[in-house]
């Protein structure tokens, strides 16, 4: 290989994902392409090497490209589509099942949008039918374009979406019945899976099992991943270097041997080890279902190989560089995926911390590397994290000295033994009933730390600044020229920013609110200095997702949590608050059932936190024959003269009832049943006067919320309207004197008007 090839190949590559990127822009496409056609032309005039670097960008943009086209059109988002399909990933959930599909044929309604470029949808599926993956079937989609919630500091499903290369979201419409066209033609893979759910083990040993050494890593629970993420110890469940680099060395390891027997005398000059071992990583990540991490391993295991061999090969940077450029051309959309950055950015300080040293001798020697390796990349990777997900796990650098270990020496080893000996009669079992007893050890080892030494989610103002610091720490330690006086005071500096940059308090009499996008449900956050409010807990779906199990760490307080009313879509989070939080006081509409005592809002309550007034101003005191919806605790919260109004689902003629106790105008309204028109009648809006309108409303709902003609209305008295459906999460702070101004997280023009 030429010097300097694969330098220009990866920034090629890189090149062509960041026009990509830039051109999806609406309008900037045309110009922005024009003008780099332009510029690729003239220098072609004087090197006509460059041709090749542009044809990579080229086929990567491309590519890209063509990802965006395959989207589902907005015109068809809610509409049935007929679509024949292989069924490429199947998670059984309680009630009803998640699928990946690969759309083969697809058709829409004569009137709307065609759907033929539709490429791969995650839908859910209800009732009886059993799927599985291979299967071929014709059904009946209602789908919409990829979206997510977008909450502060929350996972972006919408981005996870784009980067799994997911065209569309929705569910298998009952009626017409889906119908079985083709069985599925069993591959090494599900049979693998198949034998491994008839071993009399444990469920969570069957899959741990699945995840380590198969990489099938959707069948680990939400429990498992929460455990995971919590101790930074995630990337030794994921199919990847770890795995396949243990495959790739044991099996060179065992050709060596070969090798020495039969040739003693020029044993190292032999080729062939070298590429058994690169065959046997690339038949494993194949194994393990090529997902992109074992991709990416694959990649860098084989290339590694390559420079370990010493046969023409390429310097370490070049081989990083090469494998880089490899893994962006066959998949663009890695470029979005942390996990490439987080893997390269750990290879790439691998090779600097290790650069010029010499090898390590014997087993103390290989000790001490691992755990300078180790405590060298824990302070590099907890900057990365930190900046890709906004969490750290402070115990991760000595429990992954632990971990590490463990898993590489004990656990994968004992699960790639029981499927190289499963043939043998009880001989296979025998070591997966070891790996079990590993495994024991291993999660609990894991739930002790998280106990003693939970994840830590900092404040945003702190993320940066923190990351600076361990980034700074870990060049300090790990370059060889730097001053020990320097190195004490960047591990000083790591230490003591924490407190320095504490999260200050609110100050005594401002308020901030946060409406969080639930999707059809209200979850709203009141915060003062000392104390923490909850108006309802945002909807529970039938598949059992609960919104609001993304938006905090386990272990939140709040002070109370009022619950308007017992509906789903109000009080589904009820669960999740009483599994994963504090909550000091409840409070409900009396009548109303929940799963936990709770105090009964009633007209006339009031109370002051922090210089912030609360009244509730319905539902009348004592037992009463409304409707659920019309029993909603409607509460009005106050700061000077700036106030807060949140009606539940009362309609219309409750509204009438309590609008004289309403104190006009109205800073932000939140709409009462998220835009009905059963709600937000023409004389609570006129003598309200909201400034600020907000509704809770999923987007794209079944059921039209808001209604145009509470739109109008809320528009003829000059509010300036938000929707969670539109906006994201809302926020603002009420505060005398002050005027409020609400800050939408997605920038997105919405229903609203101007203000």
């Amino acid at each position: 290989m030429q010097l300097g090839v694969a330098v220009p190949a990866a920034l090629a590559a890189l090149g062509g994902v960041l026009l990509a990127w830039w051109s999806s822009a609406e309008g900037s496409f045309t110009p922005l392409l024009s003008g780099v056609l332009l510029v690729a032309l003239w220098l072609l005039q004087f090197r006509y090497k460059l041709l090749i670097w542009l044809l990579i960008a080229g086929v990567v943009f491309i590519s890209v490209q063509h990802e965006w086209g395959r989207r589902l059109p907005v015109g068809l988002s809610g509409e049935d589509v007929t679509v024949q399909a292989l069924v490429t990933n199947v998670q059984q959930e309680e009630g009803s099942s998640r699928l990946r599909l690969t759309i083969e044929a697809c058709q829409a309604p004569d009137h709307l949008p065609n759907c033929h470029a539709l490429g791969t949808v995650r839908v859910s599926a209800y009732g009886e039918a059993v799927y599985r993956v291979g299967e071929r079937w014709q059904m009946t989609l209602r789908l919409r374009p990829p979206g997510g919630f977008v909450n502060p500091d929350t996972f972006d499903f919408e981005q996870w979406l784009w980067r799994e290369g997911i065209h569309a979201t929705g569910y298998v419409r009952p009626e017409p019945t889906p119908q079985r066209l083709a069985l599925a033609t069993p591959t090494l893979r599900q049979m693998a899976l198949g034998l491994l759910s008839s071993q009399p083990l444990e469920a969570r040993t069957q899959r741990w099992l699945a995840a380590l050494s198969l990489g099938d890593s959707e069948q680990l629970t939400q429990d498992d991943w929460a455990l995971l993420n919590a101790t930074g110890t995630t990337h030794l469940v994921v199919i990847s270097g770890l795995h396949v680099g243990l495959v790739a060395s044991f099996t060179l390891l065992l050709a060596r041997l070969v090798a020495r027997v039969i040739s003693p005398t020029n044993w190292r000059l032999r080729p062939w080890p070298w590429w058994v071992a690169a065959g046997a990583a690339v038949g494993y990540a194949i194994l393990a279902g090529l997902a992109p991490p074992a991709m990416r391993a694959m990649v860098m295991t084989v290339l590694g190989l390559w420079v370990l061999s010493g046969r023409h090969s390429p310097g370490p940077w070049q081989a990083w560089w090469l494998a880089l450029a490899l893994v962006l051309v066959a998949d663009p959309l890695s470029f979005w995926r942390p996990g490439l950055w987080l893997s390269f950015i750990a290879v790439g300080w691998l090779i600097i911390i290790w650069q010029g040293r010499t090898r390590p001798k014997g087993f103390r020697g290989w000790c001490w590397a691992l755990v300078r390796s180790q405590l060298l990349l824990a302070p590099l990777m907890a900057a990365a994290v930190l900046l890709a997900f906004g969490r750290i796990a402070p115990a991760a650098p000595l429990i992954n000295l632990v971990a590490v270990p463990w898993v590489s020496s004990v656990m994968v080893p004992g699960a790639l033994l029981g499927w190289l000996l499963s043939p043998l009669p009880g001989v296979g079992l025998v070591m997966w009933w070891c790996f079990e007893q590993a495994l024991s050890v291993f999660h609990h080892l894991l739930v002790l730390t998280v106990q003693y030494v939970p994840l830590w989610e900092p404040s945003p103002r702190l993320v940066y600044p923190l990351a600076g610091s361990l980034l700074l720490l870990s060049l300090c330690w790990g370059l060889p020229v730097v001053s020990v006086w320097l190195r004490i005071g960047a591990t000083l500096l790591t230490v003591c920013l924490p407190v320095w940059l504490h999260e200050d308090a609110l100050p005594e009499g401002v308020l901030r609110v946060i409406v969080y996008d639930v999707g059809q449900g209200q979850l709203i956050e009141l915060r003062s200095a000392n104390h923490r409010m909850l108006y309802d807990t945002g909807p529970r779906f039938r598949s059992g997702f609960m919104p609001l199990q993304t938006l905090w760490p386990p272990g939140q307080r709040f002070d109370q949590v009022m619950v308007s009313h017992a509906d789903t879509d109000h009080a589904g989070g009820v669960g999740g608050l009483l599994s994963d939080h504090h909550v000091g006081q409840w409070l409900a509409p009396y009548g109303e059932a929940l799963p936990v005592p709770s105090m009964a809002c009633e007209y006339g309550q009031q109370w002051m936190r922090d210089g912030i007034r609360y009244r509730v101003l319905w539902p009348p005191a004592g037992k009463n024959s409304l409707s659920s919806n019309d029993r909603s605790c409607v509460l009005e919260v106050s700061a000077g003269e700036q106030r807060l109004l949140i009606t539940g689902d009362v309609g219309r003629d409750i509204e009438r009832r309590f609008v004289a106790d309403v104190e006009a105008p109205v800073s932000a309204l939140v709409a009462g049943h998220h835009g009905s028109r059963t709600s937000s009648g023409v004389q609570f809006v006129q003598i309200s006067r909201p400034e600020h309108v907000i509704f809770s409303a999923g987007r794209g709902n079944p059921f039209n919320h808001p209604v145009d003609e509470v739109v109008r209305r809320f528009r003829q008295q000059q509010s300036c309207l938000w929707s969670t459906a539109h906006d994201g999460a809302l926020a603002f702070s009420l505060q005398a004197d002050q005027p409020v101004k609400v800050v939408p997280l997605r920038k997105f023009q919405g229903i609203r008007k101007r203000c």
